[in-house]
């Protein structure tokens, strides 16, 4: 185990991991100075597999409270600080290395570090979406977790922003176990905050219960006591729940109703411009599309965030309007600029192709470059 300038114990809950739990430790051992392990329920060799790796397993009964049972690992810890994770989380080699060095060189007047966590890659392993977690923190200040499904861990004092990443690589989720816990404690009649009625309409949205995921999501707008990043995702979880509604004008209500918690988001400019250019609107698509590639990505930011449209998905939105509006120079243009992001995509390789030789011979086949380009 590491012997650095500061203790870490790494917590975590776990049931029936034996897939990937392995995987989880194997990345971290050599950095944490004591595992806790808290267990609740595993029927397989979830335990056996700890085993390999530490004696401090407990059990805790569940009680459909994700927050008490996280609470209940930080409660065993012993070193300095206290680092959490999932069993299918991992840290990458990089990420590896700067969490040592983070080890080595981190203030111990830093009460929390929160760290970017990657939640889905495309096939290139490009980092599609990711937020921000409070990730490792200092036991002296006992901090806590709230809220017994899409639990978080509530911090203040000194804030480091890291940029050691923890990727999340999941192989199998239990898809209606969140959501049974919210209708549970909504027979009850139990009180539901702000953060609450968001991730029960997240459950009914995933579970495309279109209708009340609207219901739940409105009433948590409605509050105005919400995350202002939970704020803006709601809005766009309405636009999709109308959009599978076939309610197009409430669609695109929501979209620019995202506009009046903060400044324009690039996913909301993309999804502006791929609305209008369904809808032939060209100009318009090509409006929205350019000031997306135009919005200066935040470094730091906690909300959920979808690369691409940060990155290549509006140069390759660009191509198709400018295409379709015959200043191939431009399509060329855009279409060179995401393939700096994407080098192997087939769809920007064939735009390459096909504007090269329309820019060389000066004359095209109508249409032909939107046949290989997809829906966002």
């Amino acid at each position: 185990m590491a012997d650095n300038h500061i203790t870490i114990s790494l917590c975590m809950i776990v049931r029936n991991e034996e897939n990937t739990v392995a995987r989880c430790l194997d990345s971290v051992q050599d950095i944490v100075d004591e595992i806790v392990i808290v267990d609740t329920g595993s029927t397989d060799h979830t335990k056996e597999i700890i085993r390999r790796y530490t004696d401090k397993i407990f059990d805790f009964t569940w009680i459909d409270d994700f927050a008490a049972a996280r609470n209940d690992a930080f409660s065993h810890a012993t070193m300095e600080y206290i680092l959490w994770l999932d069993a299918d989380d991992v840290l990458l080699e990089p990420d590896r290395l700067k969490f040592l060095a983070l080890k080595k060189n981190l203030d111990p007047m830093i009460d929390a570090v929160n760290m970017p966590y990657l939640l889905a890659f495309d096939q290139f392993g490009n980092v599609t979406f990711s937020l921000r977690r409070n990730r490792l923190v200092k036991r002296s200040r006992n901090f806590q977790w709230i809220g017994s499904v899409h639990e978080y861990l509530e911090v203040s004092g000194h804030v480091f922003n890291s940029d050691v990443e923890v990727a999340h690589k999941e192989e199998a989720h239990n898809s209606d176990r969140n959501l049974n816990i919210y209708e549970k404690r909504l027979a009850l009649g139990k009180f539901f905050t702000p953060r609450d009625l968001y991730y029960f309409a997240n459950e009914l949205f995933d579970h495309r219960q279109y209708e009340r995921a609207v219901e739940f999501y409105k009433k948590f707008l409605d509050t105005g006591k919400g995350w202002v990043e939970d704020q803006i995702s709601t809005c766009g979880k309405l636009a999709d729940c109308f959009q599978n509604l076939g309610d197009h004008e409430n669609e695109q209500a929501y979209l620019f109703r995202s506009f009046e918690f903060d400044t324009p988001r690039a996913e909301f400019c993309c999804r502006l411009g791929f609305y209008n250019l369904q809808g032939g609107k060209l100009k318009q698509a090509t409006f929205w599309y350019k000031l997306a590639t135009q919005i200066e990505k935040p470094l730091d930011s906690w909300g959920h965030m979808f690369h691409a449209c940060w990155t290549w998905l509006p140069h390759l939105q660009l191509c198709v309007c400018y295409d379709r509006l015959g200043q191939y120079a431009l399509a060329y243009e855009h279409n060179e600029i995401a393939r700096t992001f994407r080098p192997e995509d087939p769809q920007i390789i064939h735009n390459k192709n096909y504007l090269e030789g329309v820019l060389g011979l000066g004359r095209v086949e109508k249409g032909e470059i939107n046949k290989e380009i997809g829906d966002e």
